[in-house]
Formats: structure tokens, sequence, C-alpha cells
């Protein structure tokens, strides 16, 4: 496992809280869902102020040519907000994804807009993942393949659980990159959203956990806070405990990563399941105790219950993760390719 966060990625993770707390980051979700991107883009234009988008792009287009830990930090914090859009997308999966094809034409014509926050880039990985995340919303869909990358558009529109998220059919269109190479960039590109993906259902879960706390202090029952109950001070501490053990599981993925270390897949497939379950853990505890408010559209926690629930099955779902971490661990530490890559 890897050590707790450092200094600078703290003053990163408090940096991206404080702007998305000012912010009315569920009014723009809201209106995300409703069709209207204005004020989301705008509030990806400020995150990118703070070096978010820029992240996984290398200096010389602009960006930061940060680690995955501090990747990781970043989609953490949005969805502990819920910031609408392709999040695991534009900061992670598509910048490495581009940067690893080594075309400099390629990198000079999308990286800056990234890094800048000026575009937001969304991808499809057939057969695994078929459908592009918001692709109404990008200004780059990309269509990735272990063979080859191209450019893509934007087919029949699907609407996710969570209403604030689409699932569209895209078409390949000009090709990129073809060859043998762009198997490790896709390949690569696939771990980055997955863990990126991770994170964010990570910081989701905190934001309930927090909901919940709140709650519990609040609503009174028999002349007491809920919260002083027992049951709900140990199923509150149970996803606590769930959230503080994936933490270690999601830091550990993004440093095998970044390191180019050789259990990078297992690690970051073992991420993803802690992060869910915890995530899940902490759904379920926070309908419980908000009882019947918690299903309403008007409450805000459907915000997070629904990205929960969305984000549990993207980027590959718990069995197909199980799968690969138990065929790494049954070859004794080696690496085999899921039925799924």
């Amino acid at each position: 496992m890897s050590g707790a966060r450092s200094a600078e990625q703290k003053q990163l993770a408090a940096s991206l809280h404080g702007l998305l707390a000012a912010a009315d980051v569920p009014g723009a979700a809201r209106r995300w869902a409703g069709g209207d991107r204005a004020d989301g883009l705008a509030l990806w234009r400020k995150l990118a102020g703070l070096g978010v988008s820029g992240l996984a792009v290398p200096p010389r287009y602009g960006g930061l040519g940060a680690s995955f830990a501090d990747v990781v930090v970043a989609c953490e914090e949005l969805g502990h907000h819920a910031v609408p859009g392709p999040v695991a997308e534009t900061a992670a999966a598509v910048p490495t994804l581009i940067a690893g094809l080594a075309d400099e034409r390629l990198c000079a014509r999308w990286l800056p807009g990234l890094a800048t926050g000026d575009l937001v880039a969304t991808l499809a990985l057939p057969p695994w993942r078929p459908y592009a995340a918001d692709a109404d919303a990008a200004g780059l869909i990309l269509l990735a393949e272990p063979g080859a990358v191209r450019l893509a558009a934007a087919g029949a529109r699907y609407r996710s659980v969570d209403p604030a998220r689409s699932l569209s059919e895209v078409s390949g269109r000009e090709v990129l990159a073809r060859g043998p190479a762009v198997a490790t960039a896709v390949a690569r590109a696939r771990e980055a959203g997955t863990l990126a993906c991770a994170a964010q259902l990570l910081g989701a879960g905190r934001a309930l956990l927090e909901a919940s706390v709140s709650h519990a202090r609040q609503r009174v029952q028999f002349g007491r806070p809920v919260g002083a109950f027992q049951a709900v001070k140990h199923q509150l501490a149970d996803v606590a405990i769930g959230l503080e053990f994936a933490g270690p599981r999601r830091r550990a993925a993004a440093a095998a990563v970044s390191n180019g270390e050789a259990t990078a897949a297992r690690d970051v497939s073992a991420a993803k399941v802690a992060c869910t379950s915890a995530a899940q853990r902490a759904a379920r505890a926070a309908l419980q105790v908000h009882g019947a408010i918690g299903y309403t559209q008007e409450h805000d926690l459907h915000l997070w219950l629904a990205k929960v629930r969305a984000l549990a099955g993207a980027w590959g779902s718990q069995s197909e993760h199980r799968a690969r971490v138990m065929a790494s661990v049954a070859a004794d530490g080696g690496l085999t390719e899921p039925a799924w890559s």
C-alpha cells in the first residue's frame, strides 16, 4: 500500500473543495441533466484554472504532467461534489490516450485545449465499453480499439440511471492511429479511466457519509437525534471504515500505474472493487438514515445516489474486476488480461 497524501495533494484537494463548495454544483448538475450545459462547462473552465484538466497533459502542451496519484486526488474531489460531465474521460483517459500515441500532430491538436478546459472529451472502448459518456457535450469523441484509434461522431443517445449523465453510440470516422503500439496506449488509457472512476466513487461515498452524519445529528425521533441511537452509529461507522480502507487501495493503484508496475492492472481492479463497494454501502446507509426524503429529486442526496449507481458499473463491473484480480492472484502475481479487454 502507498502512503497518505502529500502536502501538495492535500493543498490541491483543499483548493478544489473550496472552489466547488462556493459554486452551485447541484444546480449545475440539475441544469446539465435538463440539457443546459452552460454552467457545467463554465465550471470545467474554472477547474482548469486550478490545473485539474491539465494534470495528465504533458507540460509541453500546457499541462502539468502530474502523476496518476495527483489525477485521482482531483477526481475524488470532483466525485465528492458530484461534478457533471465526463470526468474520468476528460481528466484521465483521453489525455493519457492521446499522449500515449506519441504523435506530435495529434498531441498539438487536442492536448492544449484539454489543459485549458476549453475542450471536454469522451471516448468509447468497445467491446468492453461500447458507449461514450456525455458525448453530446464533448468537443472531442474518440473510438479506441486495441488496433486503432478513430475520431468519432455520436449516434443514438440513451439516458443513464444518473440524470446528469448520458450514454451514446459512436461511429468511427477519421483514423488517427493504428498498429501494435496503439494497443499499449489504449490499455493505459483504460486503466487511467477506471482508476479515475474509482476515485469519483470514493469521493461520492464521502459526500454521502457526510450528509448522513449531518442528517442524523439534526433529525429527532423519540426526543433524541437519530444519530444517538447505537444502530445508526454502528451503520455509519461501518461506512466510514469501508471508505477508509478503500483509500489505500486507490493510492496503491495510482502509484502502480504511474510507475508502470507489472501489477498495475490488478491493482486498478482491486481499487475499483473496493471503492465501488464502499460507495454502495454509503449509499444504502444514506437512504436508510434519511428515510423517504432521500428518494425525492428535490433533495440533493439523489445526485450522489444516482452518481454511485451509474459509476458502479462504469469502466468494468464488480464481477469483471474481481475476475481480473483472481486471475492475477492465481498466476502467482502475474498479470493476465481479462475476457473484456
